[in-house]
């Protein structure tokens, strides 16, 4: 079973040199400590930043460059600030190749639900709904189940809908999938983990194809 930091490393391994990559709050900002060597990306953040490196070490934080999670950053040489609009304009204008996002729940169909909890404080959805209605391809980084143990891998998702249908991958503790018009197809499971450990932790349609590696991180 892969932490936080496990999961951020094989998301990694699905950025391609080249790349322009938005990363969302939580465990998405992880991704750019992890990105392998000889690998050329740029990371955008939707507060109006390009070329985002890893975070600062404690004690070398800048409090004025920061994400749009509000987490202070490090940049690379050639990075650039800017507004949102031209922030945004790159998101609208589907210049991202790839963005990566945390989620609540995720349906089998792709739908997925990351910015509210009906009767919980919020202070907004923040460029979510933007990035879910821009880009196309989209890997979701989250935990397979909630605190109480229930699937957070739906057949439909129970919260306010961020998008519908945008999803393409999904990296969980347990393990990678791919999201299809049938469901949920199982690529890797995390080390330790079954087959059918993550059927029991998935609601949603899961496909099995024969048999199924472990990832490697």
């Amino acid at each position: 079973m892969l932490d936080k930091i496990g999961i951020a490393k094989r998301i990694a391994k699905e950025v391609k040199d080249g790349y322009y990559v938005n990363l969302g709050i939580g465990i998405p900002t992880l991704v750019a400590n992890y990105v392998p060597e000889g690998i050329d990306v740029e990371f955008q953040s939707e507060n109006g930043v390009l070329g985002m490196g890893p975070f600062p070490f404690e004690g070398e934080e800048d409090a004025d460059v920061i994400n749009a999670g509000k987490q202070t950053i490090t940049t690379l040489p050639g990075a650039s600030f800017f507004d949102s609009s031209t922030s945004f304009g790159m998101i609208r204008g589907q210049h991202v190749d790839l963005t990566i996002l945390g989620a609540m729940e995720v349906a089998e169909n792709g739908d997925i639900a990351n910015w509210k909890i009906p009767g919980k404080m919020v202070k907004g959805m923040g460029g979510a709904m933007d990035l879910v209605a821009s880009a196309e391809n989209i890997i979701v980084a989250m935990m397979h189940t909630n605190r109480a143990g229930a699937s957070k891998l739906l057949k439909r998702c129970s919260l306010p809908l961020t998008g519908v249908n945008c999803i393409t991958k999904v990296v969980t503790n347990l393990a990678v999938m791919d999201v299809t018009d049938q469901g949920f197809v199982l690529l890797e499971r995390a080390p330790g983990v079954s087959v059918e450990d993550i059927q029991n932790a998935t609601e949603g349609n899961l496909i099995v194809n024969g048999d199924i590696p472990e990832m490697t991180i």
